[in-house]
């Protein structure tokens, strides 16, 4: 399987400014009101005009980049809409709808279909399902048209409000309506923030305390010869139920289940990772989506611990995960069918443990994620991809025991988040999100146990740490999950 080049790498980044929502919204408003205005290039004055109208409003376009109106929050964007026709008596609607247009053309054929063939291989006629996927989506990209449309419309109608004074109207700048346009931003200002802070109520909790200093291994010493981490990207729990898993259902009676395990806000896959892997929060580690704008960690990471002890420990994942990782990571390219995508993963893990036998191994398993973005989480397509998966899963574990390096290997199964409706999107925690698959199994591990406490992704490091004898990662506050572990002398249970 091919890594992931530099051009992708570097696509790759660039494809989250379009991808993402917060830096979508003033690019794609830029860009509509140029196309829009395409009959005034050739005037001299056009080009200063713009500029100046644009400074004039560009506090707009802050708050909307600030604040990403998660889930039903977006149904109070139509509000400062209404008061805009309200407060300025103009409705450009030739504007509204050539952007309309364009941001439908962008999401559903653009990127649903023209972008989702090329890179893993979906049908060209996806359009037809994907239309209606990008209105259902809740999500914090550029595909969540519930909160885009809003977004968009209003800041090209006050641009262009303020363009017609100065351009077209050959206006001076001391007859704009400035107190009317101070007040409506200051009043949008402080209708965000009275939304976000008092009904945006269901980010979790953050633990604000390190992981306890008094380690579950107090020798330091190694309990596990290896540790695998299976991350199934965007396995959504009920859907997972509903699968047809022996293998992973077999691992999951044999080890302990944590029914309860929640992912972290945003729940966008470099951001998980990078708490998973890190032990703490989003606001600590720098990674807050997957535009990455400052390339690494603000703080240790798993990898960094375990060389303190002069222990190996590599990803294998996509090549957006070296934005956080950096050199710990195998990249894999994601630009392969869909079909064969998991199988290839596999057949680099494999590779890797035959190659660099590391003691510790994180293993990302795309398909099923691609899937729910492409096709949607309540089509059979997707349940068919977990149940692949399974299958791929059972085979390297089979490897692994065939080359002896099974018996004292320790499994994390899990994934990184789950998906919602629409676009199979994630970030905002909607239904299907929140709470992830996740369960531990090995020789030193419970059998047959279920924790139905509350715990959160971030335990993970903390978790990998204790079993091969590292350090915490500096700024850890996940707690280690003692209940799996069988390391005090208690018989385990058959």
């Amino acid at each position: 399987m091919k890594k992931a080049s530099w051009f992708e790498i570097i696509a790759a980044r660039c494809w989250n400014l379009l991808n993402e929502g917060k830096p979508f919204t003033p690019i794609f408003v830029v860009g509509v009101f140029y196309l829009y205005h395409i009959g005034f290039w050739t005037e001299p004055s056009f080009w200063l005009n713009t500029a100046l109208s644009l400074i004039i409003v560009v506090p707009l376009f802050i708050i909307y980049y600030h604040y990403d109106f998660p889930l039903y929050l977006r149904n109070y964007l139509w509000m400062p809409l209404i008061a805009y026709l309200i407060l300025f008596n103009d409705a450009q609607i030739s504007l509204a709808l050539l952007a309309i247009g364009l941001y439908f053309f962008f999401t559903v054929f653009f990127w649903g279909t023209f972008y989702y063939h090329l890179r893993i291989g979906t049908s060209w006629l996806n359009f037809t399902r994907f239309w209606k996927l990008v209105l259902k989506n809740s999500d914090s990209t550029s595909g969540n048209a519930q909160e885009q449309l809003p977004k968009f419309i209003l800041l090209l109608w006050i641009w262009q409000y303020v363009f017609q004074f100065i351009h077209e109207q050959g206006a001076g700048l001391n007859e704009l309506p400035w107190v009317t346009l101070f007040s409506f931003a200051v009043a949008i200002l402080i209708f965000s923030w009275v939304l976000h802070r008092y009904i945006f109520d269901w980010k979790p909790k953050e633990d604000e305390d390190l992981t306890n200093e008094k380690s579950s291994n107090p020798t330091g010493k190694s309990i596990t010869d290896k540790v695998i981490v299976i991350v199934i990207d965007g396995m959504r729990k009920d859907k997972f139920k509903e699968a047809n898993t022996p293998f992973l259902d077999d691992m999951r009676l044999k080890g302990t289940e944590y029914t309860q395990m929640e992912t972290v806000y945003p729940a966008r896959t470099v951001v998980c990772f990078s708490s998973m892997f890190t032990g703490t929060y989003p606001g600590e580690h720098g990674i807050t989506s997957n535009m990455v704008w400052k390339l690494g960690l603000k703080v240790e990471s798993i990898f960094d611990s375990l060389r303190k002890v002069g222990k190996k420990g590599r990803l294998l994942g996509i090549a957006h995960l070296i934005d956080s990782f950096g050199n710990d990571v195998e990249s894999v390219t994601a630009v392969m069918n869909n079909d064969v995508a998991d199988l290839n993963i596999m057949q680099r893990a494999k590779h890797i443990m035959s190659e660099q036998d590391p003691d510790f191994l994180v293993v990302q398993f795309i398909g099923t994620d691609q899937t729910g973005h492409s096709r949607g989480v309540h089509y059979p397509d997707y349940i068919q991809k977990i149940e692949e998966v399974d299958s791929l899963i059972e085979q390297f574990v089979t490897w692994l025991e065939e080359q002896g390096k099974k018996e004292d290997t320790t499994f994390i199964v899990c994934a990184d988040h789950g998906q919602a409706d629409g676009i199979g999107g994630h970030g905002h925690l909607d239904e299907g999100e929140r709470y992830v698959p996740f369960f531990i199994q090995g020789s030193l591990v419970h059998q047959g146990k279920r924790v139905e406490e509350k715990h959160s992704l971030i335990s993970i490091a903390p978790t990998v740490a204790t079993l091969l004898g590292s350090p915490y990662p500096s700024h850890s506050r996940g707690r280690v999950l003692k209940e799996a572990l069988n390391i005090d002398g208690e018989e385990n249970k058959n």
